[in-house]
């Protein structure tokens, strides 16, 4: 009933491989050739026509030279390529490696569990409750997820390595970006959170432009995936955001995958989508606008609170863990209400963000929004596990986020 379209997406695009691969082209008979060579293999042609003997076989030598590094060059691309495809998380098919059967492999991707990062990840119990999956099976399964993926201890100096490598998406901001130091973080929850109008939206509509660009850029070189609760997704926006980095709007487009939620148990349904999707093509961005807005009508007075916040803590979770597996970024907005404790002196007129603790401590960075003169919002950082607090201003504009003019 919800289901997203699976035939729009096409296999992921490495863009590591992109400047290599594409300098090899196919000739008019299907063969692989390489332009860098024309000119060495038109010169062997000429030498070819000499009737000496001794120009025959230099030009016998150069060729065979000439393919030679040819097969180095291609056979180094190739083995570049499989690296970058081992970087990725593990597909659950490869378990049955391991010996475990196709029938229980079914039974756990049917579960939301498309890699075996996913199996990893979870508690015991979550296989428990899947039908099929006995107490021994269970045991089985981490056991050997446990001996694919190194989930014990390591160094620091391992983890900031790993860090120091990983990219930031742009925001279009300048100064919102320095003072994110880069952007957007991948592999962690960056929340929005303000009143209507401060620029939440706009901005997660640049971000799923601008997170195709490639790194050189400040690109995540992927696709978007947004989940849109409130109905605020306008692909008008993107189009002319597109055009300002001098891409294609209808290539852009067809790069995001939006769905509309109707409700949480639909939110939570459609991250387990998103987990399917993420196998098949490379994301680098999951957008939530917003993920609160549905638990507000769905879950109503202090007697379905705890279910609320038990059901958003899993929604959270599952965000998170689509990060990790993935290394994608993931942005959640979230709205904003009265509080008599966040105003100054518990007078009651400040915002405090939905969500309360459970949403505090699932995000990794908070970012709080406010309106400004005219076009200009003031971002303030609120919390990051990285980054001082502070506040900067980014303006909205025709062609998306940018900075605001000097005052």
């Amino acid at each position: 009933m919800y289901a997203l379209r699976y035939d729009i997406f096409q296999r992921p695009t490495d863009y590591r491989t992109n400047e290599r691969t594409n300098e090899r082209t196919n000739d008019s008979h299907g063969n692989t050739t390489n332009p860098k060579n024309n000119y060495s293999s038109e010169r062997n042609r000429v030498g070819q026509g000499n009737s000496t003997r001794s120009g025959s076989q230099n030009s016998t030598g150069t060729k065979e030279m000439a393919q030679e590094n040819s097969a180095t060059q291609e056979a180094q691309v190739e083995e570049e390529e499989d690296e970058s495809l081992g970087m990725g998380p593990t597909p659950i098919a490869a378990l049955s490696e391991y010996g475990i059967n196709a029938s229980d492999i079914k039974k756990l991707s049917e579960a939301g569990n498309d890699t075996v990062e996913a199996i990893a990840y979870q508690p015991r119990k979550s296989l428990l409750s899947i039908k099929g999956i006995s107490e021994a099976k269970a045991d089985k399964l981490l056991s050997i997820c446990h001996q694919i993926l190194p989930l014990g201890f390591t160094t620091a100096s391992e983890i900031h390595n790993r860090r120091s490598a990983l990219i930031h998406i742009t925001t279009g901001s300048k100064n919102l970006d320095t003072m994110l130091g880069g952007g957007i973080d991948t592999q962690s929850i960056t929340e929005f959170y303000g009143e209507f109008r401060t620029g939440k939206s706009q901005l997660c509509h640049h971000l799923s432009v601008s997170c195709q660009l490639p790194a050189s850029m400040g690109g995540g070189e992927g696709k978007c995936m947004f989940i849109d609760t409130e109905g605020t997704f306008r692909p008008e926006r993107i189009i002319a955001i597109a055009e300002r980095y001098g891409m294609d709007g209808e290539e852009v487009l067809n790069n995001i995958a939006v769905a509309r939620a109707y409700n949480s148990d639909h939110q939570s349904q459609l991250l387990r989508e998103a987990s399917k999707l993420m196998t098949l093509s490379r994301f680098a961005i999951l957008i939530v606008d917003s993920a609160t807005a549905l638990y507000r009508t769905d879950y109503s007075g202090r007697g379905e609170l705890a279910d609320r916040q038990a059901h958003l803590a899993k929604f959270l979770r599952g965000c998170l863990g689509l990060a990790e597996q993935f290394g994608i970024a993931v942005v959640i907005t979230n709205q904003v209400m009265s509080s008599p404790d966040s105003g100054p002196g518990g007078g009651g007129l400040g915002k405090a963000p939905i969500g309360g603790n459970i949403m505090a401590h699932s995000s990794t960075t908070r970012l709080q929004f406010r309106k400004g003169r005219e076009t200009t919002r003031i971002v303030k950082l609120i919390d990051s596990p990285c980054l001082p607090e502070g506040e900067t201003k980014m303006s909205i504009n025709q062609n998306g986020i940018g900075d605001p003019e000097e005052e």
